[in-house]
C-alpha cells in the first residue's frame, strides 16, 4: 500500500449510493478507476486529442477533471473544468445517475485553495453553493460544499462568512438516512474552526474515536481513504490540543503520528508536526531537542520546490515556512551556534526566493554545452514534484522523492546559478569571505517577529549581534515618510534613531570602510547611506553596496559586461497616455547616452522590450528612464513599462527577466515611478535584483522612491561621468555627494542604491 488516497467526493458518492440502496446502479469505467485512485489510467482512457474537452460526454469529462485535480495537473484541469461547467450550464450534469452540477465548481475551489488563490476560490465555492441550494441537491453534496465554502472564506480572511458556513453545517439534519455523513460534517467543522483559530470548537468537533465511526470507509474507499482521513483527523485533533495549551496530550499524539508509516507522504503536515514538536520541546526548556525538530522540519520543507498546498483543504491549516526558519535561527543563536544560525539565515532567504519562483518553468539555460540535458533535468524535477503531490496509486512517493533529489544534485553540479533559483542554497562563511575584497566587510541582517540579528563577516571571521526589534516597522515607516518630503525637518531625527538601532551596535565589529549590506524584510526599504550618526551620514564614512543574499555573490564574481557598446538608453516610452509622459526622463536618456562612445538611445515608441532583447547584450550599460509597476503582492508580475509593439504588450516583467540573456555590466532604473515606496516584505526588490542578475547584469542601480526630475537628471549624468574614471560604487557615491551640495535633503540624493558588483 502506498498511502495514496482516492478522491474524497467519490467516497461520498459511493456512500450515498449505499445509503439509498442503489449501489448496483452504476458500473462505469471512469467511476471505478477514480474510486481505485488510478488517475493516470483515467487520463489515458478519456483525454481527448488536442485537448478538445467539450467533445467528451459529461460523465467521462467529470472523471477526467477529477483525475487532473488529483494529479495536480492544473494546466489541464482548468480548461477541463471550463468545458464541464459549460455542459452544466446547458443542463448536462449526470454521471452514473448522480447529479454532478456542483462538482466542477467544487473541484475548481479545491484547486484554487491548493494554489493559494483564495479570493478566486471564494467565487468558485459560492457558485457551487448556489447550485446546491437552487437545485436542492442531497445532504452529502450540501456538507461537502459548505465545507469548501467555509474553508475558502476562512483562508480569504472572511471570518464572519466562514463562521456562518460553520453554523449552517452544525444546523444540518443528519438523522436517517444521513448518519454516515455526520463524521464528514464534524471533520469539515474542525477544518473551518482551525482556520479561524477557534481551537476549543475544533476539539469538540473531533472528540470521538475515528476508527469506530469511520469503519465504513474501509469498505467504500479502501484502506487508502481510511488512512488519509485518519491522518487528517489525528492531526487536527492534536494541532488543536497544542494550540489550547494541552501540550502533553499534543506531544503524545504528534509522536504517534511521526511513527506512522506514510507520514512522509504528507509533506506539509509532516513539517508542521515537526515544527510544533520543536515548539513543545522549547517550552519544556530543551533547546537542543527543539533545534533537532526544527532542523528536521526544514529538511522536509527544502525537499519541495512547489508552493502548492495540497493539505490546506484536508487539515484546515496553512503553515508558515519562514516561521520554522525563524524558530531554528533563534534557537541556534540562543545555543551560541552562530555560524550555523547564519547558514540558516541564508537558507531562509534562499527558500523565500524559491517560493517566489516556484511557478516558473521557462528559465533561460545559459551556454554550458548541456542545454538539452539541463532542460531534461528541469522537466524531470517538475514531473517528480507533481507525482509527490498527486494521489495516484501508481506513484511511489519515495521513488519520486529520490528522483527529485538526484535531479536537484545534477542541477547544482551543472548549472549552480540556475539551481539556486529552484533549490535552497547557502554558502559557508569561509567561502563568502573569499568573495569580499581585502578591505571589505559584510553585514547581514535578519529580522522576524521579536528577533533581529546582525552578522558581520570580516577577514574570514563571523561576529553576531542581537539588535532591538521593538517598534522597528513604525520607525522605518516614519523615516520613509520623512524622506519622501524634501521639506520634512524630521528626517535627521529618524535617520539618527535607525542608526542607533541598526548600525551603532556593529561599529566595533566593522574594521573596513567598504561594506556589503544584506537586508531582510522591511530593512530592504532603508537607504543606509542616509542614516546619520549625529555628525555625518553613513555615505561620508562608508562605501556601501547591497546584495539580496550573501550566497548570491558567487554568481556575480565573473560577470563583466561582454558588450562592446557604451550605454543602451531607453527613455520616456509612449504608454498611450500623455499623463504618463516623462519629459525630463527623455532628456536624461539622451544626455547619458552622449557621455560614452558607441551608445544608443531609444525614446517614445522606439523604447520597446524588443530593443532590450535584441541589443541588451551588446552594451556595457543599460539605462531605463521609464515608469514601473512593482507589486509586493505579486512580485513576478512587477514590470518596467515600455512601449508596446507587435511582439509585446510593453510590460517587461520580473518573470521575463529570468528568461532573458543580457550580459551587461550595469542596469540602471532611473526616473521610475516604481511603486517601491510601498514598504512590504522585500520580495519585490529581491525578485527584481535576482532577475537582472540571472539575466546577466553585474550590478543594478535603482531608486527606492520617485525623485525630483531635475535632481535625478543631475545625479545620473554625474554618475556616468564619474564611471569614466572609477568603479561603479565609487562613481555613485561621488555623484550622490555632489548632488547633495545642490540638493541637501536626502530625498534628492539617497534614493539610489547599488546592488551587486562594485566594479
Amino acid at each position: 500500500m502506498s498511502g495514496r488516497t482516492s478522491c474524497s467526493w467519490i467516497a461520498v458518492v459511493l456512500a450515498a449510493f449505499i445509503v439509498s440502496g442503489c449501489a448496483a446502479a452504476f458500473n462505469s469505467k471512469g467511476l471505478n478507476l477514480v474510486a481505485e485512485a488510478n488517475y493516470t489510467q483515467v487520463v489515458r482512457e478519456f483525454e481527448p486529442g488536442k485537448e478538445q474537452y467539450s467533445s467528451l460526454p459529461f460523465q467521462d469529462l467529470i472523471y477526467l477533471c477529477s483525475a487532473y485535480g488529483e494529479l495536480k495537473n492544473y494546466k489541464k484541469l482548468f480548461p477541463c473544468l471550463d468545458a464541464a461547467q459549460a455542459k452544466v450550464n446547458k443542463g448536462d450534469f449526470i454521471a452514473d445517475t448522480w447529479n454532478h452540477s456542483a462538482t466542477p465548481s467544487r473541484l475548481r475551489t479545491n484547486a484554487l485553495i491548493e494554489l493559494g488563490q483564495y479570493e478566486d476560490a471564494v467565487k468558485a465555492a459560492e457558485l457551487s453553493n448556489k447550485i446546491v441550494v437552487d437545485n436542492q441537491l442531497n445532504r452529502f453534496e450540501e456538507v461537502k460544499v459548505l465545507e469548501i465554502l467555509g474553508i475558502a472564506y476562512g483562508l480569504a480572511g472572511k471570518a464572519e462568512k466562514a463562521n456562518a458556513a460553520a453554523e449552517q453545517l452544525k444546523g444540518l439534519y443528519l438523522g436517517y438516512p444521513y448518519m454516515l455523513v455526520k463524521d464528514d460534517r464534524n471533520i469539515a467543522l474542525a477544518k473551518i474552526y482551525i482556520i479561524l483559530k477557534k481551537y476549543p470548537e475544533a476539539i469538540d468537533a473531533v472528540s470521538y474515536k475515528f476508527e469506530d465511526s469511520n469503519s465504513f470507509l474501509k469498505t467504500i474507499g479502501g484502506w487508502d481513504v481510511f488512512t488519509n482521513n485518519k491522518l487528517s483527523f489525528e492531526f487536527m485533533k492534536n494541532k488543536s490540543l497544542y494550540e489550547v495549551g494541552r501540550t502533553a496530550e499534543a506531544k503524545q499524539g504528534y509522536d504517534a503520528l511521526l511513527k506512522y508509516p506514510y507520514i512522509q507522504d504528507r509533506g506539509e503536515m509532516h513539517w508542521i508536526i515537526l515544527f510544533d514538536r520543536g515548539r513543545i520541546a522549547e517550552k519544556e526548556g530543551n533547546t537542543r531537542e527543539a533545534i533537532r525538530f526544527y532542523e528536521k522540519a526544514v529538511d522536509v520543507i527544502e525537499q519541495q520546490r512547489s508552493t502548492i498546498n495540497v493539505e490546506a483543504g484536508k487539515i484546515g491549516f496553512v503553515g508558515d515556512k519562514q516561521a520554522v526558519y525563524h524558530s531554528l535561527i533563534a534557537g541556534l543563536y540562543a545555543d551560541r551556534q552562530y555560524e550555523k544560525a547564519f547558514e540558516y539565515v541564508e537558507r531562509s532567504k534562499s527558500r523565500a526566493l524559491v517560493d517566489l519562483l516556484a511557478g516558473k518553468k521557462d528559465f533561460v539555460v545559459k551556454s554550458t554545452g548541456k542545454e538539452e540535458q539541463v532542460r531534461n533535468v528541469l522537466a524531470a524535477t517538475a514531473k517528480s514534484e507533481e507525482e509527490i503531490l498527486s494521489s495516484d496509486k501508481s506513484v511511489n512517493p519515495s521513488q519520486s522523492r529520490s528522483i527529485a533529489v538526484k535531479a536537484r544534485q545534477d542541477l547544482q553540479r551543472d548549472v549552480p546559478e540556475l539551481a539556486s533559483l529552484v533549490t535552497v542554497d547557502s554558502t559557508p562563511v569561509s567561502e563568502i569571505a573569499s568573495f569580499l575584497s581585502p578591505k571589505e566587510s559584510l553585514v547581514e541582517y535578519y529580522y522576524s517577529g521579536n528577533d533581529m540579528f546582525a552578522f558581520v563577516i570580516t577577514a574570514g571571521s563571523l561576529q553576531s549581534i542581537r539588535l532591538n526589534p521593538a517598534g522597528l516597522e513604525e520607525e522605518v515607516a516614519a523615516f520613509r515618510k520623512s524622506l519622501e518630503d524634501p521639506r520634512s525637518p524630521a528626517t535627521l531625527v529618524h535617520a539618527g534613531k535607525l542608526y542607533q538601532r541598526l548600525f551603532k551596535p556593529l561599529e566595533t565589529a566593522l574594521q573596513n570602510q567598504n561594506l556589503v549590506i544584506v537586508s531582510h524584510g522591511i530593512l530592504h526599504y532603508i537607504p543606509f547611506n542616509a542614516l546619520h550618526d549625529g555628525k555625518q551620514y553613513l555615505i561620508d564614512r562608508y562605501r556601501i553596496r547591497l546584495m539580496p543574499s550573501a550566497s548570491a555573490m558567487k554568481y556575480l564574481r565573473e560577470k563583466k559586461g561582454k558588450g562592446k557598446g557604451g550605454i543602451l538608453a531607453l527613455g520616456n516610452p509612449d504608454l498611450g497616455n500623455p499623463a504618463h509622459d516623462l519629459v525630463f526622463a527623455q532628456k536624461e536618456a539622451v544626455e547619458v547616452a552622449k557621455i560614452w562612445q558607441n551608445s544608443r538611445v531609444f525614446v517614445r515608441k522606439q523604447a520597446t522590450e524588443d530593443v532590450v532583447r535584441r541589443y541588451g547584450g551588446e552594451y556595457q550599460y543599460i539605462h531605463f528612464a521609464t515608469h514601473g509597476q512593482f507589486s509586493p503582492d505579486n512580485p513576478l508580475q512587477s514590470a518596467l513599462l515600455l512601449s508596446p509593439d507587435a511582439g509585446s504588450n510593453g510590460m517587461l516583467t520580473v518573470d521575463k527577466l529570468y528568461s532573458m540573456q543580457l550580459d551587461t555590466s550595469l542596469v540602471t532604473l532611473s526616473a521610475c515611478e516604481t511603486g517601491l515606496s510601498k514598504v512590504a516584505n522585500g520580495d519585490d526588490l529581491v525578485g527584481l535584483t535576482r532577475g537582472f542578475f540571472y539575466a546577466g547584469a553585474g550590478s543594478i542601480v535603482a531608486s527606492l522612491w520617485k525623485v525630483d526630475d531635475l535632481a535625478t537628471s543631475h545625479l545620473m549624468i554625474r554618475f556616468y561621468q564619474e564611471m569614466r574614471h572609477t568603479d561603479k560604487l565609487n562613481a555613485l557615491r561621488k555623484a550622490q555627494i555632489e548632488t547633495r551640495k545642490k540638493y541637501p535633503h536626502p530625498y534628492y540624493w539617497s534614493s539610489f542604491q547599488l546592488t551587486g558588483r562594485a566594479r
